[in-house]
């Protein structure tokens, strides 16, 4: 009895985990509102990982540089690290980054994203697919597309299709 009630909790406690891990994704994808914003590739296949899109967002860098040379979003040098908010508005029907600040906005549409490794991460940086379709994803990227984010209230987003603008 005393081994079953033991292996319960272990078994409960990891579906905890997992849950609390996935949580984010969940809510963007459920809860969250569409926003389109610019995205290029970066490297389509990893050996170890399989199959996917890693994407970067011109529009939503820091630094605003074009340059493809350091993907990402780039990184907030005030000496800090820890969260960071990316504020959104819309040009030209996609929306781009408009301020970057540690302290989460009051209102409008937000990235809540982390800057604790060496480049600020959102949580939308790659997107797995089928081996084929990642290859057909990449030729869609270098012609010019757009990625459907779904943000919701807390700022959480998840990737839920890249398109032709």
């Amino acid at each position: 009895m005393n081994r079953t009630v033991t292996t319960g909790v272990i078994a409960v406690s990891q579906l905890v985990l997992v849950g609390l891990g996935v949580a984010p994704q969940l809510s963007a994808r459920l809860a969250g509102d569409t926003y389109l914003v610019r995205v290029a590739p970066v490297d389509p296949i990893d050996p170890f990982r399989g199959a996917y899109v890693a994407l970067d967002y011109p529009g939503l860098r820091h630094d605003d540089s074009q340059s493809f040379v350091e993907p990402g979003l780039g990184a907030l040098d005030d000496g800090e690290s820890g969260d960071v908010y990316v504020t959104l508005v819309e040009a030209d029907g996609v929306w781009t980054a408009s301020e970057w600040s540690r302290e989460r906005p009051v209102d409008g549409p937000y990235l809540a994203c982390d800057d604790r490794s060496w480049q600020i991460r959102c949580g939308i940086e790659s997107w797995f697919l089928p081996q084929e379709e990642a290859r057909e994803t990449e030729d869609l990227l270098r012609d010019g597309a757009v990625a459907e984010l779904r943000i919701d209230g807390c700022g959480n987003a998840a990737v839920v299709d890249v398109r032709a603008p």
